[in-house]
């Protein structure tokens, strides 16, 4: 065991040097001289930055990053001890309390805990605390190593052994009520077991108290979850700790029950009504209450035991199935506890040994672009395959060429990589000095790599992209998509039949939907083998000719339908409305100006360019011409107003993901009702509706003091035609 923590000592219990100057980067690439600046600038950065965390699930910077501009403040305020004052991030406890939930006082305060970064930091801290408690050889202080479960932080209230409420952490002392969502979660007792009663004074009658852990979400679970977004055009979770932390928060507890949350409990607010007398002791009696413990923890009287169980949980880290980020090393005598007592944020007794992210070089021996579902051209890093985090990768994004720049990476570099998030694979940057002579700066490709048609870059975009109809790399996604709810709504073309349509060459572009595919050949179509006899499983008559007649019924669904089935650049569902409304029928959309397409109402110069620019391509043209002469309708019926305008001259925004509504139904209903919808968040704005997810729209309105709605508003929004007071 500790050959294995002294082989990694130099990657990942030291201070890092051997990456040099390629590996740094963030807010302390040129800080500022003055201590009093540098501290103001890291309190700003850790502050926003706690707060896309906590309060969005949205980090924009990996925890390791947010962990060493930490450091870099504590280490400042130590030095110049007036920096210290109470508004300074190293006096908080971290977390927010939203307004979507009632608050909650938990029984005791919620600490944060102290980090260590490195072995050298622990020891230093051990030693004082030995010392304190006047640790001998003879009688040792006993300490409890935990996993650190990197997930969400949660207090459970009992009363008379019977669960009552949940509380996230919050900002340590107000938390948010989450009851009826951690009803959901399979493994939360709503008893505790007799087991557990029986060690307590009158066999536990009476007995109240709030155990405190973590709720998280399985790595399983979490690439399910990412799957089914995928699926249904969601975006995905950064990682499983956000993924935990967006579930709980749920309105509505049927989403939280879906998302196969877990927890493990490991702390109490106070120890007082039990009787046991220390962290392992309390250990057990949660077991025998019917808590979910983690079995990954030890109980040790050395620095050596506690060395060789952090190096045992960095080594088998990715064997667990699910996330954490270090190890939690407490003093496991409760009465040592109190007697060593807390600081402004963190208890003296304990401490978090943070595992660092783990980085390696490799050499990049090419840049490949890829063709996504809409047409983006990414590029992507492959370079020599090296072991990071726990697996083999060979390849990672590069995101656009604006991105390439700014890291300045070239072929035939030595570069850094690491796992954001020890998730995914990225690459920090170059080893410049060991960069060879001649590496020359990659620029994007001018034609499409899939199919040879022209690549445009649109003013103000960082990304390259395709926007022929039949780009090959394309076709299965803009398949679906022609199929989907929102768009010509033809029923049974899931993903895996669209995709063995494109692979045995049946369908390239929509207008095959209608003058190529034919129900015998739908039928024919295989979708697997017999896992016994080895014969194709096929479509069949029955489900083709179900098939086949949503088809034939989808061609009177109208232009605005088309014209969002054909996935042009920018234009949703409400876009489509707004230019089929307006111009009645694809011959005159086709033949409008730039300027006649910017002067519609919510459509602007952006989205006009798009539309003009799929036009002006011969192929798209060409599909537009196919499928008017299979009898698809391209005319749009122009209706008046049939509901009273009440909601006119207000202003709507949605984010995120609703439960009940796409983002283009609520859309439409509130346009119905004389509503504006609009993309983006401005002083302008009535009013914001925030669903499940919703990022940095939300944060703007908070900032602008825009209203922001749940989904229950937005209800009674459409049922009344009434919008809430400001």
């Amino acid at each position: 065991m500790m050959e294995s923590m002294t082989g990694q000592q130099g990657s990942l219990f030291g201070d890092g040097a051997e990456l040099g100057a390629a590996g740094e980067k963030g807010a302390a690439a040129g800080a500022p001289a003055s201590p009093r600046a540098r501290a103001a600038e890291l309190n700003r950065l850790l502050k926003v930055h706690a707060y896309n965390y906590y309060a969005l699930d949205d980090p924009q910077v990996t925890d390791a990053e947010f962990d060493r501009w930490v450091h870099e403040l504590r280490a400042i305020e130590a030095a110049h001890p007036e920096l210290a004052g109470e508004d300074s991030y190293t006096q908080r406890v971290g977390g927010y309390v939203s307004e979507q939930f009632e608050p909650v006082t938990h029984a005791a305060r919620m600490y944060s805990m102290d980090d260590a970064m490195d072995l050298a930091e622990l020891d230093e801290w051990l030693a004082r605390t030995d010392e304190a408690l006047g640790s001998t050889p003879e009688r040792p202080v006993a300490y409890t190593c935990e996993l650190k479960i990197d997930g969400l932080g949660v207090a459970l209230t009992y009363r008379d052994a019977q669960f009552v409420r949940a509380a996230t952490r919050g900002d340590g002392t107000t938390g948010e009520n989450v009851t009826a969502n951690v009803l959901t979660i399979k493994d939360v007792p709503h008893a505790l077991a007799p087991a557990g009663l029986s060690k307590v004074a009158d066999g536990g009658l009476g007995l109240s108290v709030e155990v405190r852990g973590e709720v998280y979400m399985p790595k399983h679970s979490f690439v399910r979850l990412n799957e089914d977004a995928d699926a249904a055009g969601r975006d995905p979770f950064a990682n499983p700790r956000n993924a935990a932390a967006g579930s709980l928060r749920q309105k509505d507890p049927k989403v939280t029950a879906g998302r196969d949350l877990e927890t493990f409990i490991y702390a109490v607010a106070d120890e007082a009504p039990l009787s046991v007398d220390s962290q392992w002791g309390f250990l057990e009696w949660l077991r025998d209450c019917g808590f979910s413990v983690n079995p990954n923890a030890a109980r040790c009287t050395s620095a050596a035991e506690v060395h060789e169980f952090c190096a045992s949980a960095l080594a088998h880290r990715e064997d667990l199935d699910y996330d954490i980020d270090g190890v939690v090393v407490k003093v496991d005598s409760f009465a040592s506890q109190a007697a060593l007592g807390f600081t402004a944020r963190a208890p003296r007794w304990a401490i978090a040994f943070k595992f660092p992210p783990e980085e390696k070089r490799t050499v990049l021996r090419d840049i490949r672009v890829q063709v996504g579902r809409t047409g983006v051209l990414t590029p992507v890093a492959e370079f020599d395959p090296v072991l990071v985090a726990g697996s083999t990768i060979a390849r990672a994004t590069l995101h656009n060429i604006d991105e390439i720049r700014r890291k300045n990476v070239r072929v035939g570099d030595t570069i850094v990589v690491h796992k954001a998030g020890d998730v995914i694979p990225e690459v920090v940057g170059p080893v410049l000095e060991l960069r060879p002579a001649g590496a020359a700066e990659f620029h994007m490709p001018e034609a499409c790599p899939s199919c040879g048609s022209p690549v445009i870059r649109e003013e103000g975009e960082v990304a390259y992209r395709c926007v022929s109809i039949d780009c090959p790399a394309q076709a299965t996604e803009r398949l679906i998509h022609w199929g989907s709810r929102n768009a010509m709504d033809i029923d049974g073309l899931g993903d895996e039949i669209v995709g063995r349509m494109v692979e045995q060459g049946l369908l390239t572009d929509v207008a095959d939907y209608y003058d190529k595919l034919t129900e015998g050949g739908l039928a024919d179509v295989s979708t697997g083998r017999q896992a016994v006899t080895g014969d194709d499983i096929v479509v069949g008559p029955v489900i083709a000719k179900k098939v086949m007649a949503q088809v034939e019924e989808s061609k009177g669904r109208g232009l605005s339908r088309v014209l969002f089935g054909l996935g042009i650049r920018h234009v949703g569902a409400n876009v489509a409305g707004a230019l089929a409304g307006h111009f009645g029928s694809m011959q005159a959309l086709m033949c409008a100006t730039d300027e006649d397409i910017a002067a519609v109402d919510g459509v602007g110069p952006k989205i006009a360019a798009s539309v003009r620019e799929f036009f002006s391509i011969d192929k798209n043209v060409a599909v537009v011409e196919r499928l008017r002469e299979a009898g698809v309708v391209l005319e749009e019926e122009r209706k008046g107003p049939e509901l009273p305008q009440s909601l006119a001259g207000l202003t709507f925004v949605l984010t995120g993901t609703l439960e009940n509504y796409s983002r283009a139904d609520a859309g439409a209903r509130l346009k119905a009702l004389g509503a504006k919808v609009t993309g983006s968040v401005s002083k302008k704005t009535s009013y914001v509706v925030a669903g499940e997810a919703a990022g940095s729209k939300l944060a703007k309105a908070e900032s602008l003091g825009v209203p922001v709605l749940d989904e229950a508003a937005l209800e009674r929004i459409i049922a009344t035609g009434e919008a809430p007071r400001a």
